[in-house]
């Protein structure tokens, strides 16, 4: 049975359970998020393990997307639904019941596994199911899926984490990644691309090890010293292998990643505006929920409930985007500067001693920067290459914008990290802490642990420590908050220098709704 000529009735239902099984990829990394101090303080966990928790499942993610579909085309998609289904739940039930911060990273990294196979099976049955206009109807109920986990992720996290453990923000993915299995056998028929290609294992080989060994010179290179022999390593390692990587792909027949569409001017601008809505933008999501419990004393349900202003827009704004007909640089430059502009009012309040209030009206100028950002910046992909290339462009877009999620968490929290410490130092030393006491007390403080932090001071010093702390970690989101903003920046003005000014195949309205799709 063809699946692209199944009743109308069994398409949505066809739709609904990818939708969910898409979804499922985008809530754990949201609801986690809002659970990351909790995690901290159970496991003894530092800021850099906390990193890890985000970085450890992004990075198998981000370096395993184009391989994923190459597997998906050849074994059949729902088979590699169902496998990465298998590989997520398993790897939450060991998130679940991990001791220490190491077993639950090496699970967060089986669980990115996991969920490139089931995000790219996912789209390949959405094209392969959908014709002409059905095709951009399935698309925009599927994005929006996504945007609804974006926006609900913080809250059911936050309300997982206060009532029943942080430990069920994984073990609830369990049941149901079963139920999803038994769904997907029933009403999923199988299908393959009989002209797939076979797997480019070198090609996997060099641009996961690298973008791994760059990854964890950002991270630990806070807490080493930057020109610390193994961060110099690491970061050499990840040159050369990266650069190896480049080498290996212009050599292949069948490559992975097909350079010669770098030469698109219009395809570099794009690629530049996708680094500045990963990291520029989207990186909040996972920094904002600290800042929220850190600074302002939140407990995890309320720092959830108190991310909508941030996540809404990112819900809402695609939709007012779409009627939109302006050239794609036009929206994307426009995208770039709100988010330059809602990062900046971030930083400057951060110092401010800001209200919760006058926080959030900052959250959602960014949230807005983020929402419009969210689908052109892949619909401009999309549209920079020819249509028959566009299986190409959606690959390297969902690369480019998780590689570049992957470094946006490592560089803002190195950032955070050495600000934090940098500021709270001098403090520490007035009151006769050791540096290297004051060092863990800081790396502790910013991973959401206060309450066992400050457990261990003198009663007469903790109120007095833990203002110090927070102001520190305020400073160090401030640096963050602005490096952000300098990235969108950046990237703004190579979208001006690059991107196109016109726009010579304007969508359809039903194809602008659609293009919210792969920017989630």
């Amino acid at each position: 049975m063809n699946d692209a000529s199944a009743a109308p009735n069994n398409q949505r239902v066809i739709l609904i359970v990818i939708a969910l099984v898409s979804s499922l990829v985008m809530l754990d990394s949201n609801v986690v998020a809002v659970a990351l101090p909790t995690i901290a303080s159970s496991l003894n966990a530092d800021f850099a393990d906390v990193q890890w928790v985000i970085t450890a499942y992004v990075l198998p993610f981000a370096a395993l997307l184009l391989a994923a579909g190459s597997f998906g085309d050849k074994v059949g998609r729902r088979f590699s639904a169902i496998l990465g289904m298998i590989i997520f739940g398993l790897a939450s039930l060991s998130c679940g019941l991990a001791i220490s911060p190491l077993m639950l990273n090496i699970s967060r990294a089986v669980q990115g596994v996991g969920a490139a196979l089931l995000l790219t099976a996912s789209l390949a049955v959405i094209n392969h199911t959908f014709q002409g206009a059905e095709r951009a109807k399935a698309y925009a109920f599927w994005g929006a899926s996504l945007g609804v986990a974006i926006t609900c992720g913080p809250i059911i996290g936050g309300v997982i984490s206060s009532a029943f453990g942080w430990t069920w923000a994984f073990l609830i993915n369990v049941p149901i990644c079963t139920i999803l299995v038994v769904a997907t056998i029933k009403v999923i028929p199988e299908s393959r691309d009989p002209d797939a290609k076979g797997l480019d294992y070198l090609g996997i080989l060099t641009f996961s090890s690298g973008l791994f060994l760059l990854t964890w010179a950002v991270i630990d290179g806070n807490a080493l010293g930057w020109m610390a022999p193994a961060v110099v390593w690491r970061v050499l390692g990840g040159v050369v292998l990266l650069t190896l990587f480049v080498f290996v792909e212009k050599r292949q027949a069948d490559p992975m990643v097909d350079f010669e569409i770098f030469r698109s001017r219009n395809f570099g601008g794009t690629a530049f505006a996708m680094v500045g809505y990963a990291a520029g933008a989207q990186v909040m999501i996972f920094y904002l929920p600290l800042y929220l419990q850190n600074a302002f004393g939140f407990s995890p349900v309320i720092a959830g409930i108190s991310m909508l202003p941030f996540a809404l827009p990112m819900f809402l704004i695609p939709r007012l985007g779409a009627r939109l007909t302006w050239a794609p640089r036009s929206i994307i430059s426009l995208g770039l500067c709100i988010t330059a502009g809602g990062n900046i009012v971030m930083a400057l309040l951060s110092g401010a001693d800001a209200s919760y209030y006058e926080f959030a009206a900052a959250m959602i100028i960014a949230g807005t920067g983020a929402g419009i950002l969210n689908g052109e910046t892949a619909k401009a992909m999309q549209g920079a290459l020819p249509a028959n290339r566009s299986g190409v462009a959606s690959g390297i877009a969902s690369t480019t914008r998780f590689t570049a999620l992957l470094f946006g968490v490592a560089a803002l929290g190195a950032i955070l990290g050495t600000t934090m410490i940098k500021k709270f130092m001098p403090i520490a030393q007035t009151i006769g802490l050791a540096p290297s006491d004051a060092v863990e007390i800081a790396k502790r403080f910013s991973a959401g642990d206060a309450a066992l932090v400050l457990s261990k001071l003198p009663l007469d010093l903790q109120k007095s420590v833990a203002a110090s702390l927070r102001t520190a970690f305020e400073a160090g989101f401030g640096g963050a908050t602005w490096t952000a903003a300098g990235v969108a920046i950046v990237s703004l003005v190579m979208t001006q220098l690059l991107m196109s000014k016109s726009n010579p195949q304007l969508p359809s309205k039903q194809e602008s709704e659609a293009s919210f799709v792969a920017g989630e």
